[in-house]
């Protein structure tokens, strides 16, 4: 019985070391894209908070919701990669750098859908 434990313990320790060993191969986000995410996991909230409001909250959260998008976008802009890195590295680090930006486009696509299901009809047809 103690050996069946201390080899279940055995492969429980194998396990963890290999999908810690897994996330350190994932390079492809540095610093200041984790903080760029980070941000944009604010603004999606800042986004919900818009679409349970009505009338003038609406207005003024979409508008915080519009500045952090672009304050997000100059950063992204900003953004190079590393010198020195590798291919594989540079080419990881510019598929985050693309989740990013398709992050910060859906959520440009949610927004113009709040505000247009927000608008009168009439508006929407002039």
């Amino acid at each position: 019985m103690k050996k069946t434990l201390i080899n279940a313990l055995i492969a429980t320790a194998f396990l963890a070391s290999l999908s810690l060993a897994s996330t350190g191969a994932m390079a492809g986000r540095d610093f200041f894209q984790e903080q760029l995410i980070q941000n944009l996991q604010v603004t999606k909230q800042k986004l919900k908070q818009a679409e349970a409001a009505k009338g003038a909250e609406q207005q003024q959260l979409l508008t915080e919701h519009m500045q952090m998008l672009h304050k997000n976008m100059a950063a992204c802009r900003e953004m190079k990669p590393k010198a020195g890195m590798t291919e594989k590295e540079r080419d990881e680090w510019f598929a985050e750098h693309q989740k990013i930006m398709d992050d910060m486009m859906s959520q440009m696509m949610e927004e113009h859908k709040v505000k247009m299901a927000s608008m009168p009809c009439d508006a929407v047809r002039k």
